[in-house]
């Protein structure tokens, strides 16, 4: 014989992970590179633009000077001598060509000798030589040269008629210096921003975060131990807010619907125990059946039946709180008094009793039509169980959406009426009847799961009015839970 399959072992629940670098961390991490990102574009813009305007000007102004060297010597008859001293008031032409930069002027006579030197000096080429000796007045050469390990920008204009020429050095070095001091400083501040937005970046994502991790060691509280009568935090009003009390809802719905399925499991247990603990004792007299009088026989079968019956009808019962959800079935439009026709053609079957439908102004609306007519079949056998030896009608009415059932039983008591509709609630009158207390629990859920309340009075002259009232909208599966 094949060796019969091995149990499968149930799944283990693994819990995710923690990933090394928290949500904190990369908020934190993504403000400062964004704030580092921003800092330094701007940073590299700003000092791209002002190392080039700090240049543009500095060339400007060398530009202006030797144009203003050159119209001097086109307009004048100058020689060196003009330009080799300045005067005390510091109103000659050399002063006025150095007082709005610090130009370095230097004058040389015919063949490139030194008239007056410059601070520094400045070389003298071959170029320099030979425009002292032109006879074109104005006539410039320029070039960049380095002096004592300085840059600098030097220009030669030729005093014309070979009377000399005059350089002008202009110093670039200094300027380079400072735009490297304003490079650095940019860096140092951007450096700083960066950091003081790391640590900004760190305490919003504290406060961000702090809530939803919290949240998440509740979720793994839950799920390490199984409770879910786990207290959620919920703070705030904004999506974490939102989703703290959508989390603690939904644990309070897992909570009832855990309590509901272990008091369904222990009222099912305590009355399943009844009909088989009779069964138990009824089959242990079967084989004695024989040495049994006839009338003896007819109740011991009759007994057996009974119970059969009544643990069959039990069973069902559970089967369809445990497992028979309404929204497996589909709702559409209807109103109740389709539900109710059938539901009085089941029950005459059933009962044999006479019953009678009266309907006035129904109105549709959407609903499972097979979980109302099982809620209507149920309000009609409990009628039928307490008025069992009646002869008077058990009347259906329809107004609306309301369905009322009236019997001419031994009615219910004040103090019945707020417990009818619980499960396995069964009245002391009852108590001798058949029944499980479940029929009317499940009228209640059908009822909830309509948007709709039951409801339960004396009903004047003797017996019990019962029904329900479903509501207007779309039918739910809330409240069916075993």
């Amino acid at each position: 014989m094949p060796e019969p399959p091995r149990p499968r072992r149930p799944a283990r629940v693994r819990l995710p992970r923690r990933s090394r670098t928290s949500l904190r961390t990369t908020l934190a991490a993504s403000f400062a590179a964004v704030a580092a990102g921003v800092t330094l574009l701007v940073g590299i813009l700003s000092y791209d633009a002002a190392a080039q305007l700090v240049r543009r000007d500095q060339q400007s102004m060398f530009m202006e000077v030797v144009g203003d060297l050159r119209a001097q010597v086109r307009s004048r008859n100058l020689d060196a001598e003009d330009y080799a001293t300045g005067d005390l008031d510091h109103d000659g032409l050399r002063d006025d060509l150095a007082k709005h930069t610090r130009a370095d002027i230097q004058v040389l006579a015919a063949g490139g000798r030194i008239v007056d030197q410059g601070s520094p000096a400045l070389p003298v080429g071959t170029t320099d030589r030979t425009l002292t000796t032109d006879l074109e007045p104005g006539k410039v050469a320029r070039r960049d040269l380095e002096i004592g390990g300085e840059d600098y920008r030097l220009a030669t204009v030729a005093l014309g008629g070979g009377r000399g020429a005059v350089q002008v050095a202009q110093q670039f070095s200094d300027t380079e210096d400072l735009l490297k001091d304003l490079q650095d400083r940019t860096l140092l501040f951007a450096g700083l921003v960066v950091f003081s937005a790391g640590l900004v970046g760190w305490w919003l994502a504290r406060r961000i975060t702090g809530r939803l991790v919290r949240l998440a060691h509740a979720a793994e509280g839950v799920a390490a131990t199984g409770r879910v009568d786990t207290q959620v935090p919920v703070v705030g009003r904004d999506e974490v807010g939102r989703l703290g009390r959508s989390f603690d809802h939904m644990l309070g719905r897992l909570a009832k619907a855990e309590d509901d399925q272990r008091r369904l499991v222990q009222d099912a247990g305590h009355e399943l125990r009844t009909p088989l603990t009779s069964l138990r004792t009824n089959i242990s007299l079967l084989h004695r059946i024989d040495e049994l009088p006839p009338g003896a026989r007819a109740e011991l079968v009759a007994d057996l039946a009974d119970e059969s019956r009544e643990l069959t009808d039990l069973v069902n019962e559970l089967v369809d709180l445990a497992a028979g959800r309404p929204d497996d079935e589909r709702a559409e439009e209807l109103t109740l008094v389709e539900p109710a026709q059938e539901a009085a053609a089941v029950a005459r079957r059933r009962t044999g009793r006479t019953i009678t439908l009266r309907a006035g102004h129904p109105q549709v609306f959407r609903g499972r039509p097979a979980a109302l007519q099982r809620a209507v079949t149920n309000l009609l056998e409990n009628a039928a169980k307490f008025d069992r030896d009646g002869t008077e009608p058990i009347e259906i009415v329809v107004e609306g959406r309301r369905v009322t059932v009236l019997d001419r039983g031994p009615g219910i008591d004040a103090a019945d009426l707020a417990h009818v509709f619980d499960r396995f609630y069964r009245a002391p009158v009852a108590r001798s009847l058949p029944g499980s207390g479940l029929g009317l629990s499940i009228v209640r859920e059908v009822a909830t799961t309509h948007g709709g309340v039951v409801f339960a009075e004396g009903r004047p002259g003797g017996g019990a009015v019962i029904g329900f009232v479903v509501g207007a909208g779309e039918p739910s599966g809330e409240g069916w839970d075993a």
